[in-house]
């Protein structure tokens, strides 16, 4: 016996012995100052170890946008490794704590191995974050000290790569330069994410990139972590490192052993770099992270019960100074352990991470039961709220306590609580009915929950509720599940609280947005259920996406709908067989032919046979030729409405400012569109990106020179006049709407005040809206609005908001397309003096020689999230014959 296990030793140490060393494989230690890996590179580096570790599962979890692998490396004892599915079906059981006693829970626990998320190299240009996920993964499959052993014993690490198309892109860009001094990740040529850059941690609850799919799988369908680790940089000027426990406010729809569990685990963090003598960490008020919002990666988690980490370290390959910051210099809670002003070089930032990672799996290690246990009594908790009558809180209903209470408080508190939170019809929804009857934008969004590891169920039969009759096929999301959080902030508007610097002082800026609510923002139709749901309902399986599946029926005419999104793909794919197609104002008509079936027969809107052509008025389409305004490096906007135009089949191309100032626009375009920060401000400080500074155009290679250059006013303006005069049209969204004043229409900003006989925008401390849903009226019966409601839910984020001149509306050189008709037009949010908006204009439509300008202040095609709104440019796309 003895004999054998020596020569497993000895076997054990020589496979390990064979696993090669980053240096060995790269040229280079990571952390070595100049040095960057690529992607190709380092995909070799994972097949390598992955061959020669016991310790090892590699797997892609999917294809990125360029189509690369995308890489979950699995790492743990080789005992755990060859059990791999053991583990997964135990975490998967504690997560949904479905059907499961605590006594069996307790038991699962014991049993089970913890299991803890790392990734690395999100957002490509902070390049410590791939690097330390290379260096950790060589580290966990070499080292054999006792703290390695008992984490590889207890802990199951999935490291993940959250963005290889940054990784190869970034490094390459890095490392072309032979002059070690020159070398920068700074002025990229292009996004490092193919259509969203930095935005890629914007998209973790609509999981329209592949790659936040891919991750979104494994986090909610497929493994469940009960600890995910994020890693970001940079860290506030004067520190180190900014990680957990984070500012408030966090969302009140979390279990507060999420809040606390975060709390400990950042305790566990810090103390870890303290202990290692490694000072500069920050946390709470020391940074301006929170835990409010669902998007990003560590925080959508937060809404499935993950304890979601995120750090933000300093570092680069080329060696930087920490700077002198005297307020960072004084000892406090929020930083401990302050430190000096010093040289720092990318493997100190390596080094950190390493720690922090091990800060993390020693806590899971030690902690493993109860880390387990935790994700159980999180879920099993939403269960049983989402079982009976429950009241969340929540600012409004302390906003109405305060209110009805008045002077009253003390005396009468037991009776006061009682009529805001024991109020039948505030009470929490039980269940949120989707019908059938709707837009294929309904599975879209059924689909958004599906891949979140949402239960949702479909009428097997039609059902009854509240005297109100529902389809087969409607879907039901009920909120007795584990991830309820999720579902409530999913259907349900958020309540972002009053946040200023001080009483009557100006407001504290949510770190991103402060409402979001899909079901808003992509036009749901449904209705909340507030008691128990007994309906004839089939569960979807977990993970598994629903299809559209129209009937086709053969017939002279055919018609589709134009307030369908789908129907504009339907559209397009038809324009570009040369198939003639008219529309009225709420359906497109073409005649039957062999050629037209076979494409409808795919389509998923739904197709309505007919005998005859409409007689009301309709006009022959046609594709207009469209350029979307980009920028050398890449604008997030742009490539978001790139991304959702390729999803709808248009054709379009991208127009940089170098051809835009050439004129003569209206030869190669009928229509241009120019995202949010395309087109410069009045003043120089509101220009957006155009006031970035650009690199020299002979630095860059010529193959990118083409996309350099700014629009100007002085050649640009000019050019887009003229084009607007021979009778183009051009779309303007958000800050882009800047163009009206450019051209002197008769159009002013709505959200300013007079003082001492000057005009100045409403400063914060009477106006604030940080990224929220507003709604606003819109007249269905203009010809750009055709397809849309009377009322439509908008994102706004520092919008602009005008004032018409009467006479030009009268004359129709103005045409109002959408308007805050309201003074609370807020849906979801925080709108601090929204009143302001009322009777503001959202968006129209301004004649301009032969073209027109569209403009739109909200941000209608924000993020590919507001799909409601998508109509309001598709619109635009299409010649009227």
């Amino acid at each position: 016996m003895k004999k054998i296990t020596l020569l497993f030793l000895f076997v054990t140490q020589l496979i390990f012995a064979q696993v090669p060393s980053p240096q060995s494989h790269f040229g280079f230690s990571i952390g070595d100052n100049y040095h960057l890996a690529t992607f190709t590179q380092t995909e070799s580096y994972l097949q390598k170890v992955a061959k020669a570790s016991p310790r090892v599962k590699l797997q892609s979890i999917g294809k990125t946008e360029e189509g690369r692998n995308q890489y979950m490396v699995i790492v743990s004892d080789p005992k755990n490794i060859k059990n791999l599915a053991k583990y997964k079906a135990i975490s998967q059981r504690l997560a949904r704590a479905e059907r499961l006693s605590e006594s069996e829970a307790k038991a699962l626990a014991k049993e089970g191995k913890a299991i803890v998320w790392i990734d690395g190299g999100l957002h490509a240009t902070e390049t410590v974050g791939i690097h330390q996920w290379i260096e950790s993964i060589y580290q966990f499959t070499t080292r054999n000290d006792e703290e390695t052993k008992r984490i590889l014993a207890n802990t199951i690490i999935l490291f993940v790569h959250a963005n290889p198309d940054g990784q190869e892109l970034v490094s390459n860009w890095y490392m072309r330069q032979q002059d070690t001094l020159k070398r920068s990740t700074e002025h990229l040529p292009r996004l490092y994410e193919k259509y969203i850059g930095h935005d890629n941690n914007r998209d973790f609850y609509m999981m329209n990139m592949s790659e936040s799919a891919n991750m979104a799988r494994q986090q909610y369908i497929e493994w469940m972590p009960q600890i995910l680790y994020n890693h970001h940089q940079t860290g506030p000027e004067g520190t180190v490192v900014a990680g957990p426990p984070y500012r408030d406010p966090f969302n009140y729809v979390y279990d507060p052993l999420l809040v606390t569990g975060i709390d400990a685990l950042g305790a566990a963090m810090s103390s870890r770099l303290n202990a290692e003598d490694k000072p500069g960490y920050t946390m709470k008020s020391g940074s301006v992270y929170s835990t409010w919002w669902n998007g990003g990666l560590r925080t959508t988690a937060y809404y499935h019960n993950i304890i979601g980490l995120l750090t933000e370290i300093i570092g680069s390959p080329t060696p930087q100074n920490i700077p002198l910051v005297p307020n960072r210099l004084i000892p406090n809670s929020a930083t401990p352990f302050p430190i000096t002003p010093r040289k720092w070089f990318f493997k100190n930032s390596i080094d950190y991470s390493l720690s922090l990672n091990y800060a993390v799996l020693n806590y899971a290690t030690r902690y493993r039961e109860e880390v387990l246990m935790n994700i159980y009594k999180m879920g099993r908790k939403s269960i049983e709220l989402g079982s009976k009558d429950y009241w969340t809180l929540s600012p409004n209903k302390v906003e109405k306590l305060t209110g009805i209470a008045g002077n009253n408080l003390k005396t009468k508190s037991d009776s006061l609580f009682s009529v805001v939170y024991k109020n039948p019809e505030t009470r929490d929804a039980r269940a949120y009915i989707i019908t059938a009857d709707q837009s294929t934008t309904r599975l879209a969004f059924v689909n958004i929950l599906i891949k979140s590891g949402i239960r949702v169920e479909k009428a097997t039969k039609a059902f009854e509720v509240n005297g109100k009759t529902y389809p087969q096929g409607s879907y039901v999301v009920k909120t007795n599940q584990a991830f309820r959080p999720h579902v409530i902030d999913m259907f349900e508007p958020q309540d972002h609280p009053n946040d200023f610097q001080y009483p009557g002082g100006p407001p504290v800026r949510p770190y991103d947005s402060a409402g979001w609510t899909p079901a808003f923002t992509m036009g749901i139709q449904f209705d909340r259920i507030l008691t128990d749901l007994p309906a004839p309902l089939e569960t979807i399986p977990y993970g598994q996406l629903q299809q559209a599946s129209p009937a086709f029926e053969t017939a002279n005419y055919y018609a589709f709908p134009s307030s369908d999104n789908a129907s504009y793909t339907l559209l397009n794919d038809l324009l570009k067989a040369g198939i003639e197609v008219t529309k009225t104002k709420e359906s497109f008509w073409l005649k039957h032919s062999t050629a037209v079936a076979a494409i409808l027969a795919k389509a998923t809107v739904k197709i309505s046979p007919l005998a005859n052509m409409p007689q009301q008025a309709s006009k022959k389409l046609g594709a207009k030729r469209i350029g979307l305004w980009d920028v050398y490096g890449g604008s997030m906007p742009s490539g978001w409405l790139r991304w959702i135009l390729e999803q709808h089949h248009f054709d379009f191309k991208l127009v940089f400012a170098k051809e835009i100032d050439k004129g003569n626009l209206h030869a190669k375009f009928d229509a241009l569109i120019f995202v949010t920060r395309a087109i410069p401000g009045l003043k120089p400080e509101t220009a957006g990106e155009n006031t970035s500074k650009e690199p020299v155009e002979t630095d860059i290679p010529e193959e990118y020179r083409a996309t350099m250059g700014k629009i100007t006013v002085a050649k640009s303006i000019p050019a887009l006049r003229a084009f607007l005069e021979e009778g183009g049209d051009i779309i303007t969204i958000g800050s882009s709407s800047n163009l009206a004043y450019h051209l002197n229409l008769p159009v002013k900003n709505a959200l300013v005040e007079v003082v001492a006989g000057k005009e100045r925008d409403l400063p914060g401390e009477k106006f604030y809206i940080p990224g929220s849903v507003m709604q606003v009226a819109v007249d269905d019966a203009v010809e750009a609005n055709w397809g849309m409601t009377s009322k439509a839910d908008v994102y706004f984020s520092a919008s602009p908001v005008f004032k018409l001149s009467a006479e030009a509306i009268a004359h129709g050189s103005l045409i109002p397309l959408a308007w805050y008709a309201s003074e609370k037009t807020l849906r979801s949010g925080w709108a601090f003096g929204q009143t302001y908006l009322e009777d503001g204009i959202a968006a129209f439509q301004a004649k301009v020689g032969k073209g027109n300008l569209f403009v739109y202040g909200p941000e209608v095609t924000f993020r590919a999230q507001t799909h409601n709104t998508f109509k309001m440019v598709f619109n635009q796309l299409y010649e009227s014959r």
